[in-house]
């Protein structure tokens, strides 16, 4: 599979967003859910992404994780390449989403990370997204301590504006390497973040990269024309979004969810598809 820099690493161009294995409400069981991570790593799958929050409700907070980590532990080869990227700063109360950015509290969320995927350092930590409640500035200092305490090996932000990518810069320095935003056919706001990462070497991980497709598995009247490029090329429109990600920078990752195999392989196959000038253009 092609390959992309994240940081100091390099790793497949489209990596496993883990998310839909623990929140989705039809989600696999155990076993399936393990069966669609070995089916990405055998697709050459390196990059894994998940978060502690990523959990039905609060009383299995950090079930994405450990299933994450379970997956790995039970795969029949070597795994010594994927690099895990997981994200604190979420929180839980029964099913409700909250929000928590101070340093006391992702130091907390980190350990509790560590234990959970079995590791000493984490490969890349991730702020899940801005805390109101906490100044921007404060919630770097905090992922700045993790790294200098040897906790992560690497730092990244999520949902984050032009202007705190550059303060997360100033503070965390080399130690930011990636932004994960939400960017896709259907939803191109954070295009400007996108440009930004790319004139600064960071690695730009789109979430939900499938956005504007209908659950037919045809884009909508947002972009048509991905889905007449599917049927030229007989592929899923699924492959052609994830090309077409691709082919905006070479510091885009896109993080598709799956919950089964065959999705994971079919997008895992993106990596190898070239789109032309002609097809992009008629992208956008």
């Amino acid at each position: 599979m092609q390959q992309r820099r994240l940081g100091d690493r390099t790793v497949s161009a489209i990596g496993l967003g883990a998310m839909p294995l623990s929140t989705k409400s039809d989600r696999p069981s155990p076993e399936e859910a393990e069966a669609v991570v070995h089916a990405a790593l055998d697709a050459g799958v390196t990059l894994i992404d998940t978060a502690d929050a990523y959990s039905r409700d609060e009383s299995e907070f950090g079930h994405n994780e450990e299933l994450v980590a379970r997956a790995l532990r039970s795969y029949g080869g070597s795994t010594d390449g994927v690099l895990v990227a997981t994200k604190g700063g979420h929180t839980r109360s029964g099913t409700d989403w909250g929000l928590d950015g101070s340093p006391g509290y992702l130091r907390s969320a980190c350990e509790g990370s560590l234990r959970r995927l079995g590791v000493d350092a984490i490969d890349l930590y991730q702020f899940h997204r801005p805390d109101p409640e906490t100044p921007w500035e404060e919630s770097m200092a905090g992922l700045r301590a993790l790294y200098d305490a040897g906790l992560v090996r690497a730092v990244g932000i999520s949902n984050a504006d032009i202007a705190q990518i550059d303060v997360a810069r100033s503070v965390l320095g080399g130690a930011l390497v990636a932004v994960q935003n939400q960017f896709s056919p259907g939803w191109r706001f954070s295009a400007d973040e996108l440009a930004h990462c790319a004139d600064h070497g960071l690695a730009f991980l789109p979430w939900s990269p499938f956005g504007g497709i209908s659950a037919a598995g045809s884009l909508d009247a947002t972009a048509p024309a991905f889905a007449e490029v599917a049927a030229e090329l007989g592929v899923s429109v699924y492959r052609v979004t994830l090309a077409w990600h691709l082919a905006q920078s070479d510091v885009v990752l896109p993080i598709p969810g799956a919950s089964r195999p065959a999705s994971i392989v079919d997008s895992a196959a993106a990596a190898d598809l070239r789109l032309t000038e002609e097809q992009l253009a008629r992208l956008g």
